[in-house]
């Protein structure tokens, strides 16, 4: 078993409540985690998608039964997000990916405001957002070549919409099982499993027991205050992301 394998399932878990929960973060947590232990760019976004297939189907079926998924727009979303996440896989394990961080960074930054606004709105508009296979394609690179982010972008993005927040997260993250999908198939074709498996492991041990408990909060939890810890969140994730790009 790897040093530290019981500290990374306990990130898996806290990562996988604030996914499960508020629709991102899941993989730029543990992603960072496993930068911070030595692992490459790309061993640690190749580790955390492995783990995900697990962690996001869990999600996705509690979300399901939680009745907080339309999958007339799960659709969409996988299918281009799967193609966007492929590109993105197999760009990283090149080593070209990590240049555009900044570009994705400050794109947080302004759907966070964006989010924030729609919290404050007296009467959110509850309609289906548009350009979902675009905002797919956009979500699947950026979570492959960042690690993460699938939720921020595309959760983000489907939350500023005004849309319901239950079923935007919902949705969002039940797509998010056949991106990662994808996204685990291609880094397993450019690097192999063996360097990073273990931690997938690990991850996956922590992450599973959360995913109930996470689906249950998102379908109570006041739509104003989801909202607001999305907005707070994502605006957080960007600032850090930029700071650390001009650093």
């Amino acid at each position: 078993m790897i040093d530290g394998f019981w500290d990374i399932a306990l990130i898996g878990f806290a990562a996988q409540m604030i996914d499960g929960a508020l629709g991102m973060a899941y993989g730029l947590t543990s992603t960072s985690l496993l930068l911070t232990l030595g692992y490459s760019p790309a061993a640690a976004s190749a580790a955390v998608h492995l783990a995900e297939t697990a962690t996001t189907g869990a999600s996705a079926a509690s979300h399901h039964f939680a009745r907080n998924v339309d999958w007339k727009m799960v659709r969409p979303l996988a299918i281009s997000g799967a193609l966007g996440g492929v590109a993105g896989a197999s760009l990283l394990a090149t080593g070209l990916g990590e240049h555009l961080a900044p570009l994705v960074s400050a794109y947080l930054v302004l759907m966070g405001g964006v989010i924030l606004w729609k919290a404050f709105r007296a009467v959110p508009g509850i309609h289906p957002p548009r350009g979902v296979r675009r905002l797919g394609l956009a979500g699947g690179f950026v979570d492959a070549v960042g690690g993460g982010g699938w939720g921020p972008v595309v959760s983000g993005t489907l939350l500023a919409s005004g849309g319901s927040a239950r079923q935007m997260i919902g949705s969002s993250c039940a797509a998010e099982f056949f991106v990662t999908s994808a996204i685990t198939v291609a880094f397993a074709g450019h690097l192999g499993l063996s360097e990073f498996g273990m931690a997938a492991l690990a991850l996956v041990v922590g992450g599973l027991p959360a995913a109930p408990f996470a689906a249950i909060a998102v379908r109570y939890a006041p739509r104003r205050a989801l909202m607001v810890l999305v907005g707070l969140l994502i605006i957080v994730l960007g600032v850090r992301g930029v700071w650390q790009a001009i650093g």
